[in-house]
């Protein structure tokens, strides 16, 4: 949630703009109880163009954008796929998913009698009001339970599997990194087990050494295998996202997993 602009928030002339008008910046006012990262933080949020535009367009989170610019370049969302969502909560990507692959619609909606509509199934160990067109699972997905209930709902194999999980920080930099890396193989062995061939899989994952484990197993399974960084990503954050596409499906029994 965006804070309104009540005590505390002060607004400032930032320059002129490529247009001659000047910007305005946001500044929170420190004040007792207020930590010198929450005020960072909230003058970031209040900032943050995409955070201002996601508001606008009823979209859950920034994060929604991310998806947005990587399906636009590499076309994973087709009309009439099958989208698993791992960590969906607040929603955002499970958002532009059920718009793209047509798993939104109702009576009168061109796209409810369109033949082979998609769907998104999303799971998530918060609540997440419901969003139309999106089946969702409250339930940890490192729970041993949670694949089978995914695979349940989904009711056959997947085209795409995509995963924004991320484990709460610690701060200490090389443990969030094993923490979220961890997270992110789970989510490929899974989109191992439940991708049709030729289906797609992105993963959240962090700058640094130990990822080239996962990124091996995924050059087994997968035709192509790269490094995407959205424009909504922000730059001085060390998020990345792996893009697999082409899945080879899961031959025998001796290829090894991720």
């Amino acid at each position: 949630m965006v804070p309104s602009r009540g005590a505390g928030v002060t607004t400032k002339l930032r320059g002129k703009s490529s247009r001659g008008s000047r910007d305005l910046k946001v500044s929170v006012r420190s004040h007792k109880g207020r930590s010198l990262a929450s005020k960072l933080w909230l003058e970031r949020q209040l900032n943050d163009p995409y955070v201002a535009r996601a508001r606008r367009e009823g979209l859950r989170s920034r994060a929604a954008f991310k998806l947005a610019e990587i399906d636009d370049k590499f076309r994973l969302l087709k009309p009439g796929a099958k989208v698993v969502d791992l960590g969906a909560a607040p929603g955002g990507w499970s958002q532009i998913a059920a718009r793209r692959v047509g798993a939104v619609g109702g009576e009168g909606d061109a796209q409810a009698n369109m033949p082979g509509r998609g769907r998104v199934v999303a799971i998530d160990l918060l609540d997440m009001p419901a969003i139309p067109g999106v089946e969702f699972l409250q339930l940890d997905f490192l729970d041993e339970a949670a694949p089978d209930r995914l695979k349940a709902l989904l009711g056959g194999p997947a085209d795409v599997v995509l995963s924004d999980m991320a484990a709460n920080a610690t701060g200490h930099r090389k443990t969030d990194h094993l923490k979220i890396m961890a997270l992110a193989k789970t989510a490929a062995m899974f989109a191992h087990d439940v991708l049709r061939p030729g289906g797609t899989f992105l993963c959240k994952v962090l700058q640094g050494g130990t990822e080239a484990e996962l990124l091996a197993g995924l050059k087994r399974d997968f035709a192509t295998v790269k490094h995407v960084k959205p424009a909504a990503s922000r730059s001085d954050s060390a998020e990345l996202y792996v893009l697999a596409l082409g899945f080879r499906g899961a031959g025998g029994d001796d290829r090894e997993k991720v």
